[in-house]
């Protein structure tokens, strides 16, 4: 039988969890727009010049994130010249999506693809990093037309051995999961971030100011929270199922990976991957860890550059 003081003790937690979500979502308010989408509402923000001719570049984050992650190291300097879109991720950061569980990379490709239907985008080059690498290669594949290039920042592409942390499955458990995300993993995951996001960067230091300024902890609220579980848990059949299908995809393909990367495996995923798409281009940062954007922003910009600049002369070579 549950003691008095169990009780009393989940409704303090319960109760820390939903002041902790109104602080932080008066702290990190939306900053963009909100786009309805079959399956949920998607969060979008667009930077740059809205009549750019060249094909816009969307940037779309990883796990246990939000477009924020995107947008410091990479979306100002681009948006300079190009129109850039960033997206949060269903279910992740202001974006919602209607079934929490219902996680799989297609599911979240159909969204984005949906998005930029009604953003009047008719070709783009994706831009995506981490887990965000298993939307972008399938957007590659089930929506060509809508893929003038991909640049993949240390993405999951290939199953792996292990699984993806005992607190994931755990969290997607019925009854207990729900339990846990309304009650203890806000307060214990706001004091675990600042070490969760230095592991993430390792072997570089995590810039000053990073959580605050990518939003971090608006991950921790618990709808948050229990899409990122279920991302990440459905994950490895996901792609599994998909990664036959690699060698079909035709767009322009540039794979950046750092050589130290303890996250995302360089050699299973992206030298793999990197030699699965034809034509493929891969670029391996050495001694960069996971968060290459911030690593080598510069020269991933330049790859994009180089990306536009080549669908440009294909462009008008096709025209002549």
């Amino acid at each position: 039988m549950i003691s008095v003081t169990v009780v009393a003790a989940i409704c303090v937690l319960a109760v820390a969890t939903q002041v902790g979500v109104f602080l932080f979502e008066r702290k990190y308010p939306p900053t963009g727009e909100f786009v309805d989408v079959t399956g949920g509402r998607l969060h979008v923000v667009q930077m740059g010049p809205r009549d750019a001719s060249d094909p816009p570049i969307v940037l779309v984050h990883g796990a246990t994130s939000s477009m924020e992650t995107m947008r410091l190291p990479l979306g100002h300097v681009l948006a300079e010249k190009h129109r850039v879109i960033l997206i949060d991720r269903p279910g992740f950061g202001w974006s919602l999506r209607n079934d929490v569980p219902n996680s799989s990379p297609a599911m979240q490709a159909k969204m984005i693809d949906e998005v930029l239907e009604k953003l009047g985008v008719d070709r783009a080059i994706i831009v995506v990093h981490s887990l965000a690498g298993a939307l972008g290669a399938l957007m590659a594949l089930d929506y060509p037309q809508r893929v003038a290039g991909l640049v993949m920042m240390a993405g999951v592409t290939h199953p792996w051995p292990g699984g993806v942390g005992n607190y994931n499955e755990v969290v997607t458990t019925p009854v207990i999961g729900k339990l846990l995300a309304y009650t203890i993993t806000l307060p214990l995951g706001y004091f675990l971030t600042d070490i969760g996001g230095r592991a993430v960067f390792a072997p570089q230091v995590m810039p000053e100011g990073y959580i605050e300024q990518t939003a971090t902890p608006l991950v921790l609220r618990p709808r948050n929270f229990l899409a990122n579980a279920w991302d990440l848990v459905t994950l490895k059949r996901a792609v599994m199922a998909q990664a036959s299908r690699y060698a079909d995809i035709k767009a322009p393909t540039v794979v950046i990976t750092g050589s130290a990367d303890t996250i995302v495996s360089p050699e299973i995923h992206s030298h793999h991957f990197a030699e699965t798409v034809p034509g493929a281009k891969l670029i391996v940062l050495p001694g960069v860890g996971h968060m290459v954007q911030n690593a080598a922003p510069d020269l991933i910009i330049g790859e994009i550059e180089n990306m536009i600049l080549a669908a440009d002369t294909k462009s008008k070579a096709a025209s002549r």
